[in-house]
């Protein structure tokens, strides 16, 4: 299995709207690689999902339940979707100022590609910032 970040502006799709729905096609991303990284994800691969712009935190984690197929907002066929359902809310978000205060999480993606919308999380990271949420 491998683990995912995938960023979303709560007032455009939150973690609630996500569990109200139950499951939803994740669609418009427009950067070549978060794109590569959407096929690559895996039926059953887990996902953190990330509050950006306006509370800035790890609010939840999600799984893929449908590998990639072509973009349904789009006729270009360079775009891809992936399906993603909630697994749960973590106990505590985890602010983007904790990830960046600690020191093992220093190389994680979300620092160092801050604009990428879906970047890769490694097994290291993904346990470190579950302890960060008290899990």
């Amino acid at each position: 299995m491998a683990y995912w970040l995938i960023k979303s502006e709560p007032f455009k799709y939150s973690w609630d709207q996500l569990v109200a729905d139950k499951k939803t096609f994740w669609d418009g991303v427009r950067n070549y690689a978060a794109r590569n990284n959407m096929k690559a994800m895996k039926k059953g691969d887990e996902l953190f999902f990330y509050h950006s712009n306006e509370g800035l935190e790890i609010i939840g984690i999600a799984k893929v339940v449908k590998e990639f197929y072509q973009d349904p907002t789009t006729d270009e066929q360079a775009w891809v979707s992936v399906d993603v359902a909630p697994v749960r809310k973590l106990k505590k978000a985890v602010s983007l100022a904790q990830i960046k205060a600690e020191p093992r999480l220093s190389k994680m993606e979300i620092i160092r590609l801050s604009r990428l919308s879906v970047t890769s999380v490694t097994t290291a990271e993904w346990k470190v910032v579950l302890e960060l949420a008290g899990e």
